[in-house]
């Protein structure tokens, strides 16, 4: 079963774009974060109950979890939301976020001592040549400088906190790790509406809830429990390099869903990521 968790964790993740829109349009981003990882929190807590796992762990295992957890459900997809909510194009927040496996690759030869092949440099610029081609730049319109900036922090943010969960791998239960990152993602959001954002607001309608039960459930329940379990199991260069298919998979789930074009060139793009992710994925 495991070997098919890259491709279940690309379809999972990829679909958190196409949601994410109606989700700001009926909440700010930092409130709908909040509300999300709270759920995710709960749950995480129930399903530890019911397995009867250890709750109590050691202080450093706890500050590297609510640490990771602020990197990851903080900086990272409160940097995407805010881009998102302030009205960047999706295609280009995943464009940008989609370096990562580049920067990945750097820190992690540097901070991992991870060998870093020629294959996987390799399938990382095929990635990033196959992601340009389906993304594009849309240079006709006026970018918000704010969304930018925000996207690149995101950038920044899960490229150190995939390389610091390699480097801090402990062997407390996964659901335990994930129900404290939780904790963590909302402490960050309140800390943000309270102090920062200060305008929140949240509508509770069908639409929100559809979109942001779709989040919980298959995102940060099924999608983010996957990356955890292969970022332990496998190198981060090597796990990270399944993100140059994010953006490619969720243009086609926007052509399939939401009616968007897929071109020929896109197409291309696809199958030069694809082959990329091969090479820099295979043994």
């Amino acid at each position: 079963m495991s070997k098919f968790f890259p491709l279940i964790f690309v379809l999972l993740w990829s679909s958190a774009f196409i949601t994410t829109l109606p989700i700001v349009l009926n909440s700010d981003p930092f409130s709908a974060l909040a509300f999300r990882f709270f759920f995710v929190g709960l749950c995480f807590f129930v399903f530890c109950i019911y397995k009867r796992l250890l709750l109590k762990i050691s202080i450093n295992n706890l500050v590297n979890s609510l640490s990771t957890g602020i990197l990851f459900h903080g900086f990272y997809l409160g940097g995407v939301f805010y881009a998102i909510f302030m009205g960047l194009p999706t295609g280009i927040v995943a464009l940008i976020v989609t370096l990562q496996p580049i920067l990945t690759n750097i820190f992690a030869g540097y901070m991992l001592n991870e060998n870093v092949s020629i294959n996987q440099w390799i399938g990382v610029v095929m990635g990033f040549v196959g992601t340009v081609l389906v993304i594009g730049f849309d240079v006709g319109k006026s970018l918000p400088l704010e969304g930018i900036i925000s996207t690149v922090i995101a950038l920044l943010a899960i490229t150190i906190s995939t390389v610091w969960q390699k480097k801090v791998s402990n062997n407390i239960p996964l659901a335990v790790n994930n129900m404290y990152q939780a904790i963590g993602a909302v402490l960050f959001h309140l800390i943000i509406i309270v102090f920062i954002f200060k305008k929140p607001f949240l509508k509770i309608n069908i639409q929100f809830l559809l979109a942001m039960s779709h989040q919980i459930f298959l995102v940060s329940l099924g999608a983010f429990s996957i990356l955890m379990f292969l970022i332990k199991k496998n190198s981060a260069s090597k796990t990270i390099s399944l993100f140059f298919l994010i953006p490619i998979v969720t243009a086609s789930m926007a052509w399939l869903f939401l009616n968007e074009d897929l071109t020929v060139i896109d197409l291309i793009g696809f199958i030069i990521a694809s082959i990329g992710v091969f090479i820099a994925t295979s043994r």
